[in-house]
């Protein structure tokens, strides 16, 4: 019995991380996240301690969970690269590690040894305890999106991105608020089944405000949602073809391949400009060579955005003296002026290796597949299409991922945001389905609509609720092959300006205060007692 008693706060905590990973592709059991991290709060709050580390037990519970949850969700990754992949996850599962710790020193009720009464009956405190709890999470989580540049992927609210009336909160919190929910929500459950055993031997059961309350701020969040989705919006239509040529990664930068990716593109756009779009899209570093450096890549763009009165816009690599970008680029007709896009925010170990001279380690895990850095454009860059007139903000592979260069974007006048995207890296993996999973939240947010064109994995249309209207698959639902999308988007005249746009992230910002000051509290107060020990603190 007590090799069982030691053992399943550790079995628990390997539990939540399953069903973390469950929550998000290519399982999509989204419903699994509002209970995930009940089985890893039961082994904080009432698992053995260890006798003389009790703090670093429940560290060690959190780094199995976030263990198991990253290893699990980010296994894509592993198309790429192994042990970058592995050393990814070491570094990403330290949040869940230090949120157990932080859960178990401010968020865990204290047994009043003196008291008949248990303070699990306690519904505000019980409540109190949930709502630090999910601060504290979601204070982490973005802190995980800022640090070193940030990989906040695959944060809670992500797994929700289906339930159109609930992600409409993103509106107000961004992605943090949606996160914030199911943490509260497992800590509410924990609490109110110890509760329920507790009262279930007393003989009484008492009301449980705190779970009453918990599904009244869910129920208000989904209400608002459903008003959101009735206010009416005034629209007009935009006719684009993405073209998904789906060139294979081991192909898209060898010589010996140039042609055939020439002759798809031609093909497909041949086909696209038949259906007579107004704006034709190709993906992220489309052509072999860069259009401003290469003589046969700019004839060959030139020639296909000259060849009716639509707008080009595609991927391309501009690399130079002065610096190297990866770069959105859209030309009206053969002779116009390109409308470029530097990409502003890169990928830490895709398009640069932090570290890389001061810190080799680094660039010896990445090997050939980054032998050079990428440099950061400035920021976001307004497109505008004459015909019909749209103001469009592109957005390069993972940056629609990202909720402040949306925000960004908006906010400089986008009707439209574009997604220029390669997600060949990742072959046929659950990458891509997570991918399109964050983009969902761009268009939520700032009710903006989003069109993705994508060289394999998933190109479509998202609305500015964010909802997938359309997208390129086969029929067999496969979305990797070669194709072409027509779609006519609806873009909004006059997008409102949201909360979310005004103040961005906030709402998370404001839970990581409120988790320090709560460790700040603590810290004071353990400072009292140590000067004055023989008073209560």
């Amino acid at each position: 019995m007590k090799f069982i008693g030691n053992l399943w706060p550790w079995l628990a905590a390997a539990l939540s991380g399953l069903l973390l990973t469950l929550s998000f592709a290519p399982f999509d059991q989204a419903w699994l996240v509002w209970i995930a991290l009940a089985p890893l709060l039961a082994a904080i709050w009432f698992g053995p301690d260890h006798p003389r580390y009790p703090l670093l037990r429940k560290v060690e519970l959190g780094y199995i969970t976030g263990l198991v949850y990253f290893l699990g969700s980010l296994s894509w990754l592993t198309t790429v690269t192994t042990l970058g992949w592995f050393m990814l996850c070491l570094y990403l599962a330290l949040y869940p590690a230090v949120w157990a710790g932080i859960v178990f020193l401010v968020a865990t009720p204290r047994e009043d040894p003196f008291s008949f009464r248990s303070v699990w009956l306690s519904s505000w405190r019980n409540l109190a305890t949930g709502l630090l709890a999910a601060a504290a999470w979601v204070g982490l989580e973005f802190l995980r999106g800022h640090v070193f540049t940030g990989f906040g992927w695959n944060a809670l609210g992500i797994a929700l991105h289906g339930n159109i009336p609930l992600i409409q909160l993103s509106s107000l919190t961004g992605v943090g608020g949606l996160s914030f929910l199911p943490v509260l929500t497992s800590a509410i459950a924990v609490a109110t089944v110890r509760r329920l055993m507790i009262e279930a031997r007393g003989g009484k059961i008492r009301a449980h405000f705190d779970f009453t309350l918990t599904v009244a701020l869910i129920v208000a969040a989904f209400g608002y949602g459903l008003r959101q989705l009735a206010v009416p919006v005034e629209t007009a239509g935009l006719r684009v073809a993405a073209v998904q040529p789906s060139i294979p990664q081991d192909e898209k930068w060898n010589p010996a391949f140039e042609q055939r990716i020439y002759d798809t593109l031609s093909r497909l756009t041949e086909s696209a400009l038949a259906m007579q779009p107004q704006l034709v899209l190709w993906p992220e570093a489309a052509t072999p060579r860069g259009f401003f450096e290469d003589a046969a890549a700019n004839a060959f763009v030139k020639e296909y955005a000259g060849k009716g009165d639509h707008a080009l816009m595609l991927g391309t690599l501009i690399l130079s003296h002065e610096a190297d970008y990866n770069a959105a680029v859209m030309l009206s007709g053969p002779s116009g002026e390109a409308q470029v896009y530097p990409k502003s925010h890169l990928v830490m170990f895709g398009e640069y290796v932090p570290l890389r001279e001061s810190f080799p380690l680094f660039a010896i895990v990445v090997g050939d597949l980054v032998p050079a850095d990428f440099d950061a454009g400035p920021g976001p860059v307004l497109f505008h299409l004459a015909d019909p007139p749209v103001a469009m903000v592109p957005l390069i592979c993972f940056e629609d991922s990202l909720g402040y260069l949306g925000r960004a974007g908006a906010n400089a006048g986008a009707q439209l945001f574009v997604n220029l995207t390669n997600d060949g890296w990742f072959k046929r993996s659950a990458g891509a389905r997570q991918h399109a999973a964050h983009a969902v939240f761009r268009s939520a947010e700032t009710r903006r609509p989003m069109v993705r064109c994508a060289n394999t994995g998933i190109t479509c249309v998202i609305d500015h609720l964010g909802r997938v209207v359309q997208r390129l698959e086969a029929p067999d639902g496969d979305t990797f092959g070669e194709g072409v999308m027509l779609a006519e988007i609806r873009v909004p005249q006059s997008p409102p300006v949201t909360f979310y746009m005004r103040h961005g992230d906030i709402f998370s910002a404001a839970c990581l205060a409120v988790t320090f000051f709560a460790l700040g509290s603590l810290f004071v107060r353990a400072r009292r007692a140590v000067a004055s020990p023989g008073k209560e603190s």
